[in-house]
């Protein structure tokens, strides 16, 4: 279960706590507002890459004695053909994107933190070019960014992974808000892939349509979802993310 703690999440803390120390780098979580089959809430990418983060930046303080400040979640994602037409479905284009995390990544550079990590949950996200421009924009300024569904193999952990309100998403869901999922209402996530053999074999890349792709908008069945399996695997990526945030800090990168 998420668990308050003021000194690493921002979302609940205050300038009373955050004045008495000193931060080595911010955590960024980003998702989306986008339906999630009929059983998760439209905010799961954004829920589940702040949950997360904060248990990675608990871990690097306890551990490594790393201090990390995990901002509030952005909830701004690209959406697919098919998914703009879903009821409260936002899509945020790429300028838009890129002018919210110019201005955070500014004022952290401001105050003298150098370090920022993005932490996503929206496969529709991306954001190495905006990071490309950003280290130009703000010399000395390191910016890395991460899936954390990607951090480890899925498959090693649950039965039928998807990629879209699918066991994954809802195993972990379960572990840190219980109360927001109803397993009872979820669509089976039956998903149709591309028919052209070449777009199946990664030849080239366009967006899914949504509206043909899933009807339940869920991509991978959670019906085989527990909140056991959720903590098994929020924990071990939190574990690596503190990792990371521990070399990122400590370890020269070249």
């Amino acid at each position: 279960m998420a668990v308050l703690d003021k000194e690493i999440d921002l979302s609940v803390s205050n300038f009373g706590t955050t004045r008495q120390r000193d931060y080595d780098l911010a955590v960024l979580p980003w998702g989306a507002t986008e339906p999630h089959n009929y059983h998760l809430p439209y905010l799961t990418d954004s829920i589940l890459s702040h949950d997360i983060a904060v248990d990675a930046a608990r871990i690097a303080r306890e551990k490594y004695g790393i201090m990390v400040m995990v901002m509030p979640p952005i909830s701004l994602g690209a959406q697919n053909p098919g998914q703009r037409e879903l009821k409260f479905c936002v899509h945020t284009r790429q300028e838009t994107q890129k002018a919210v995390l110019t201005d955070i990544a500014s004022s952290l550079y401001h105050q003298g933190i150098d370090r920022l990590v993005i932490i996503n949950g929206h496969g529709g996200n991306m954001f190495k070019g905006m990071i490309r421009d950003l280290t130009v924009e703000l010399p000395g300024m390191l910016i890395a960014c991460s899936e954390w569904y990607r951090v480890l193999p899925s498959k090693d952990y649950f039965e039928q992974p998807g990629d879209h309100a699918d066991e994954v998403e809802t195993s972990v869901m379960m572990y840190y808000h219980p109360q927001l999922v109803n397993l009872e209402e979820a669509g089976e996530g039956r998903s149709r892939g591309f028919k052209p053999e070449t777009l199946q074999a990664g030849v080239a890349w366009i967006p899914r349509d949504w509206s043909r792709v899933s009807e339940d908008t869920g991509i991978g069945n959670p019906a085989l979802a527990t909140a056991e399996k959720g903590e098994k695997f929020a924990h071990d990526v939190a574990e690596r993310y503190a990792e990371l945030f521990r070399d990122l800090v400590t370890t020269d990168l070249y």
